[in-house]
């Protein structure tokens, strides 16, 4: 079965690859690997939501932070599409990092990232088993709550 089929199956849509927001490319390929630049969770072009993760008033939830670590994940793999051609040259996914813009009193950020993790794995089974990073962070760009990096070994 392809990548393309398996998103297809899963009702997943690579989105157009969104526009960097400074000086820099969404992902670059050395080699056999692709390294995309951090992906924020933009839907048509903008963030769904803003704020810190955490728990109360004010801040955005862990289960919404959950999906938009999806979102992000999705949009670091139309980076990777773009650069290696199509997701079926993916080998494996050798490294996931994500980043939770955290209010200080929140510690769920693995909760949070396995959106992305986990999304990584219904997409490309066993090859999409990879190490991973997650860390709490004060801000990110443009209030985003969350922001994913993926490192892709092509075929």
């Amino acid at each position: 079965m392809t990548i393309s089929h398996r998103l297809h199956e899963l009702g997943l849509v690579l989105p157009p690859v969104p526009t960097p927001a400074a000086a820099y490319v969404p992902a670059v390929r050395t080699g056999q690997y692709v390294w995309t630049a951090g992906q924020l969770p933009m839907v048509d072009g903008a963030l769904p939501v803003t704020g810190k993760v955490g728990e109360g008033p004010g801040l955005v939830s862990p289960a919404v932070a959950y999906d938009l670590a999806r979102t992000a994940a999705l949009n670091a793999l139309a980076a990777v599409a773009e650069q290696a051609g199509s997701l079926d040259r993916v080998a494996r996914v050798v490294k996931v990092i994500g980043y939770v813009a955290s209010d200080p009193s929140f510690t769920g950020q693995p909760a949070v990232v396995n959106g992305a993790s986990e999304l990584i794995g219904e997409v490309f089974g066993d090859a999409g088993r990879h190490a991973r990073t997650a860390v709490g962070v004060a801000v990110l760009p443009l209030d985003a709550p969350v922001e994913v990096e993926v490192v892709v070994e092509l075929s």
